[in-house]
């Protein structure tokens, strides 16, 4: 039994029943006082909701587990689905073809893990802090897809693209098979492979992980590479779910990236995190957010509600650390 308990932390975390029970609460709460949450329409729009925030916050863990950040997340998603926009309009716009959006996906795909390389090779070369590296990032694809763009959006797609954005295979939508599957990669790739354990070394300590003979420029490199690969996914699923493309959609959503790996149990120091928790706090923030919304609350109430959730996370964990530290030296 004990092999058993072992086995479930270290594949999930000791987070998952916390927030299990946190998120059954909520459920609960909100069955009562709102009618229609438990219906299948709202439990339908939160699965068409979720994964656009889910993929993002994906390609936030990693560098926060690694002890950086990737501030250019959303930039770098709205810059690939730029890129599958001019592939489609090239070969016609709404009359391109499947090999058309084949070629455009491929190419949003390279100029996302394009935008990612060159963040972790100025990372990982340079030494240059991932925040300010980031920031940068995020402010030259800003300005770029303006200067292409003119500020305005880009329309005009093929109507085969409506089933990825909008449809469902046996009543699951299609967007969150995608995100499903998306985290079942990132979690094989972060908790059974080599490049997952150097992730961890680096964001615990990375002078001590050089010494052990990890490659951490490497590293450093394919983890930001392949966020920005992810960010692109997160694009193309952003123009099949809204049918159009404009630099800055979904701006609001880069904080509460960060805010879901954080009541995931991620540490902000890097480290230590895992993506089950993640998976789970973001399905906490979509829940409260549909069920403030189904009671009249304005959206901005949500937004604040999240950052209370936040507040009351960390006090709860400093709670629970002390009370720790407290029983082993009645111990000793």
């Amino acid at each position: 039994m004990r092999n058993l308990i072992e086995a479930y932390r270290k594949t999930f975390g000791t987070e998952v029943a916390a927030l299990l029970g946190f998120l059954l609460m909520v459920l609960v709460v909100f069955s009562l006082t709102a009618p229609r949450f438990l219906s299948g329409a709202n439990f339908g729009s939160m699965a068409f909701q979720l994964p656009e925030l889910g993929l993002l916050t994906l390609a936030m863990l990693a560098p926060i587990i690694s002890g950086g950040l990737n501030l250019a997340i959303i930039y770098t998603a709205n810059m690939a689905g730029l890129t599958l926009a001019w592939v489609l309009l090239q070969f016609g716009g709404i009359d391109a073809g499947p090999g058309a959006f084949v070629l455009g996906v491929a190419a949003a795909l390279a100029v996302g893990a394009a935008a990612g390389a060159i963040m972790g090779l100025v990372i990982a070369y340079i030494g240059a802090h991932p925040i300010l590296v980031s920031l940068a990032m995020m402010i030259f694809l800003r300005g770029l897809g303006e200067f292409l763009t003119r500020g305005g959006d880009i329309s005009g797609f093929p109507t085969y693209l409506a089933p990825i954005g909008h449809g469902s295979v046996l009543g699951v939508p299609v967007p969150m098979l995608i995100f499903l599957a998306a985290a079942l990669v990132w979690h094989v790739l972060l908790g059974r492979t080599r490049h997952g354990f150097s992730v961890y070394m680096i964001g615990s300590n990375i002078r001590a992980s050089e010494y052990s003979g990890i490659h951490t420029k490497r590293t450093l490199t394919l983890i930001y590479t392949l966020s920005g690969m992810l960010c692109a996914v997160a694009g193309i699923l952003m123009l099949t779910r809204f049918n159009s493309v404009r630099v800055g959609h979904g701006e609001a959503l880069l904080l509460i990236t960060v805010l879901a790996c954080f009541l995931g149990g991620v540490d902000p120091f890097g480290g230590f995190g895992k993506v089950a928790p993640v998976v789970l706090a973001l399905m906490i923030l979509q829940v409260l957010s549909s069920g403030l919304n189904l009671l009249g609350a304005n959206q901005h109430l949500s937004t604040a509600v999240w950052g209370l959730f936040l507040i009351c996370v960390m006090v709860l964990r400093w709670v629970g650390a002390r009370l720790t530290q407290m029983q082993k030296r009645k111990g000793e």
